[in-house]
């Protein structure tokens, strides 16, 4: 799968499964373990994780299989990392707090939000 086509359907079912603020940050240039990071903000702990569970199921029926995820119920974030795509699904406050938009855009092309379509 190419890791255009694997974002797509990453941001996608985010958007499906109502998540908020879903942006994608390029990171090639900036370090080696993957291409983009899309940070997505949930209005529960349950939602992190259902968002991240139906992204994995997605993914896995395409063929390709999670490297891993972190974080469970009763978490703030939790990561999916899929290779060439890692996904940050985060509280609204958990976000705020870490800022990574601010961390890894520094000079790194990003879209802002994901329009379905």
């Amino acid at each position: 799968m190419q890791t255009e086509e694997l974002l797509k359907i990453v941001q996608t079912v985010l958007d499906d499964r109502k998540g908020q603020h879903i942006t994608t940050i390029d990171v090639k240039e900036k370090t080696s373990f993957t291409d983009y990071m899309v940070l997505v903000t949930g209005t529960s702990d349950r939602h992190l994780k259902s968002m991240c569970e139906h992204v994995a199921s997605t993914v896995k029926e395409q063929g390709l299989t999670p490297l891993g995820m972190e974080g469970d119920l009763g978490s703030d974030w939790i990561l999916l990392d899929l290779g060439d795509v890692i996904v940050h699904a985060m509280t609204a406050q958990t976000r705020e707090f870490y800022q990574l938009e601010k961390l890894w855009s520094v000079d790194a092309p990003r879209e802002r939000a994901f329009v379905a379509g």
